[in-house]
């Protein structure tokens, strides 16, 4: 899911869970995905419809925060 779907779908509260793991392409970086209330899963991904990775998992939570998320659970 691209960045503004999540913000509209949060909002409308359709996101039931944000979560947080280790890309498994690339250990040294990050990825998120959201669960939406009927249990399907999307990963966060940019205009180009490429999962977004972050190398920082500060990096990370400034961008879920940035999308009106509060609660995110981290996987290692």
């Amino acid at each position: 899911m691209k960045r503004e779907q999540v913000r509209a779908r949060h909002a409308e509260g359709h996101i039931s869970a944000t979560h947080v793991i280790q890309n498994p392409a690339n250990l040294g970086e990050w990825i998120v995905f959201f669960k939406k209330s009927a249990g399907r899963s999307y990963f966060l991904v940019d205009d180009n419809d490429e999962v977004e990775s972050f190398s920082r998992l500060d990096d990370l939570i400034e961008a879920v925060r940035g999308l009106g998320i509060k609660f995110a659970e981290i996987h290692m």
